[in-house]
């Protein structure tokens, strides 16, 4: 579980995207970010949060948010996981961990019983001043998009 809190200056990270390109988190000053961490590509759970996102993308746009996923996978892996299922966000690469360590969100899971180490399925809402908002800790994969909407209107 991240230690950061609602109220605190998001962490600055700079990674590559699915086509190498640099991406930080500066690059956005002065818009909203969804910055949403989850495990792996194109596996279940995470194809089920992705594609939500996808799905209302336009609607997320018209309320000023910019859409940003991380995860261990490599470059390759993300442009695989974006062209197979039409996604028009960015995926930035975190292989060596950097940013997920930045952001608190690697940590102890539990499948069918066994212990182990993974990245934890959690989503930072930054306002324009690269403030933490709101922090999903567990988000609803299917309705991820609609919790995002619903709780940025009761921040205004």
């Amino acid at each position: 579980m991240t230690n950061l809190k609602e109220g605190e200056k998001a962490p600055v990270f700079a990674g590559n995207d699915q086509n190498g390109k640099k991406v930080s988190l500066s690059d956005f000053k002065g818009r909203r970010v969804i910055l949403y961490f989850y495990p792996q590509d194109d596996t279940p759970t995470c194809t089920i949060e992705a594609c939500n996102l996808r799905d209302n993308y336009s609607l997320l746009k018209k309320q000023g948010f910019v859409i940003l996923g991380i995860s261990p996978d490599n470059e390759k892996s993300h442009k695989k996981f974006m062209n197979k299922f039409h996604l028009p966000f960015t995926l930035i690469a975190d292989p060596d961990h950097v940013i997920i360590d930045k952001y608190g969100v690697w940590g102890e899971k539990q499948l069918f019983g066994k212990d182990y180490m993974g990245l934890i399925r959690t989503t930072f809402l930054i306002d324009e001043h690269g403030v933490i908002r709101k922090i999903f800790e567990k988000p609803k994969s299917s309705t991820h998009a609609e919790e995002i909407i619903e709780a940025w209107k009761e921040l205004k």
